[in-house]
């Protein structure tokens, strides 16, 4: 899964694998093989586009065939392939029709069948869902997990949505400007992003980031923050003192999943509501609190009660976080201190 901002050059790299662009350092390889100087018809990979590409004279079973005409295989083959992939998809009952009878989700249905029927070693995807509505998106995702769970193909998928990224890959290369920030599993870049940049990005909403201060309070690494002082969990404790990281200033990055609200007493930050998103499930705050724009995710479930929470513009919030969920960053480089 390659996942970044729009012109961070994963669909370049992309285009590099297919063959569609020249490798200018670097090799690619390919099962064991050196791929940089083969033919992209002769590198056994397969390709589906933003834009489906189909070709609009011909019929879903026509368009599905055409890839496995051109490799010369048998009728009775070709007729086997194109059947399994349609009852795969789920589009068997459109192989007479022309892509333009079929809606977005159908055609791009039909251009994943007739990349899988040639049974690649790779199957690329550059942004296949970009062009559909939001409940097809989610839709076409959960088709394309169990089409993973069935093929077995590698998927390389680009793609600038983290939903996408953290919900379909096995192993996330976050980009930026050309440059791998970070390569590991959805749920470890979620938990320990290597960089500030990967910490913005990855994470909806974005994570908070706050001024703070790292400090040893009785041989004990703690965060100072707004006048409130948070002891860090042994975890993180272990990680700062095998590295040897001294007391400094630092970035600090709490997710806003991560925040709990306070009611009076105890160790408290503050900030003012600026916008309260009812979401359904959860209200998402909108406060500014100690110079910074902070986001705090707030579960129905919890206010439940028989005295109504107030989350009106203007409004003072207490919140706190734990020591457990805290991210360090230096402040110069960007970079987790924790890694």
């Amino acid at each position: 899964m390659l996942v970044g901002p729009s012109g961070c050059g994963k669909s370049t790299t992309l285009r590099m694998m297919a063959g569609l662009e020249e490798i200018s350092g670097g090799d690619l390889y390919i099962d064991g093989k050196r791929m940089n100087d083969v033919e992209p018809k002769d590198r056994d990979i397969a390709m589906v586009f933003q834009n489906y590409a189909l070709y609009p004279h011909m019929t879903v079973r026509e368009n599905m065939e055409f890839p496995l005409k051109l490799r010369k295989l048998p009728k009775e083959e070709i007729a086997r392939r194109v059947e399994e992939a349609a009852e795969l998809l789920d589009i068997t009952q459109y192989l007479a029709r022309k892509p333009k009878e079929l809606s977005g989700g159908q055609r791009q249905r039909v251009a994943i069948g007739r990349a899988i029927v040639r049974e690649p070693k790779v199957l690329l995807m550059d942004e296949p869902l970009s062009n559909l509505d939001a409940k097809l998106r989610n839709q076409m995702r959960a088709e394309i997990l169990k089409l993973r769970q069935r093929i077995d193909t590698t998927f390389i998928y680009v793609t600038h949505d983290q939903t996408e990224a953290m919900t379909l890959g096995d192993r996330i290369v976050i980009m930026k400007d050309g440059v791998i920030q970070q390569v590991d599993t959805p749920q470890a870049v979620f938990d320990h992003p290597a960089n500030l940049f990967v910490a913005g990005f990855i994470g909806m909403p974005r994570m908070n980031l706050f001024d703070g201060e790292l400090v040893k309070e009785d041989g004990k690494y703690a965060v100072r923050l707004g006048g409130v002082s948070v002891t860090l969990s042994q975890e993180k404790q272990d990680r700062l003192e095998a590295k040897g990281v001294a007391p400094q200033a630092v970035t600090l990055g709490v997710r806003p999943e991560h925040i709990a609200l306070l009611g009076d007493g105890g160790q408290m930050l503050h900030g003012t509501v600026d916008v309260s998103e009812m979401m359904g499930s959860a209200i998402h705050l909108h406060l500014s609190a100690m110079g910074r724009d902070i986001i705090i995710i707030v579960p129905t479930m919890d206010l439940r009660g028989p005295h109504p929470v107030d989350f009106s513009a203007g409004q003072d919030i207490a919140f706190t976080f734990g020591g457990n969920v805290v991210h360090l960053f230096d402040p110069e480089t960007g970079e987790n201190l924790e890694r």
